[in-house]
């Protein structure tokens, strides 16, 4: 008894002193970096107040480009919604005892079909962003992709990437691949 009683202490005493260390090295490291700052605006005399508001016009570009990162952020919780409104429709369905095992297996395959096309679709945002795009967003539905690209200017060669990233990654014909430009 004595023996364990003797462990536990040495052990908390170990941990005692590793957060003190802890302690002691986020004050040091927090510290130093907020000295030189300090000193160098005493030195040049300019001093901000974070706190006080400052009036800025925007011009047509600017709302321009607020406007279309407002329109990919919407864009995505409509399909998010429209999609979790699916699948719980066919939750609902399977819920429903009169079903039989064939219609049941049908609103799986609808299911494994939503799910892959949402890994699909997150896939071919991404492999698109990598390659130099700076918002882009993917449809698939029905046999179909469409595209929605933020770009400024789309040229043939750029057409032509995207493209083959969703034949790529799809068994979609070309003809039913759809890319739109936005800026």
């Amino acid at each position: 008894m004595n023996m364990i009683l003797g462990k536990r202490h040495i052990i908390l005493a170990a941990l005692v002193l590793s957060l003190g260390i802890a302690v002691y090295l986020n004050w040091v490291y927090s510290t130093s970096g907020g000295d030189f700052v300090a000193t160098e605006t005493a030195a040049t005399g300019e001093s901000k107040n974070y706190g006080d508001s400052k009036y800025v016009s925007l011009d047509g570009e600017e709302v321009q480009v607020v406007a279309n990162s407002a329109y990919f952020k919407e864009a995505r919780l409509n399909r998010t919604k429209s999609r979790d409104e699916a699948v719980d429709s066919i939750k609902k369905m399977f819920k429903d005892a009169s079903l039989t095992d064939e219609e049941k297996s049908a609103l799986a395959v609808q299911a494994t079909d939503i799910a892959q096309a949402i890994e699909t679709e997150g896939t071919m945002e991404n492999l698109i962003k990598a390659k130099g795009y700076e918002d882009c967003l993917v449809y698939m539905a029905d046999n179909k992709v469409d595209i929605v690209v933020k770009s400024e200017g789309l040229q043939k060669e750029d057409v032509a990437k995207i493209k083959d990233i969703v034949l790529a990654q799809t068994d979609v014909p070309v003809e039913n691949i759809s890319i739109t430009e936005t800026k």
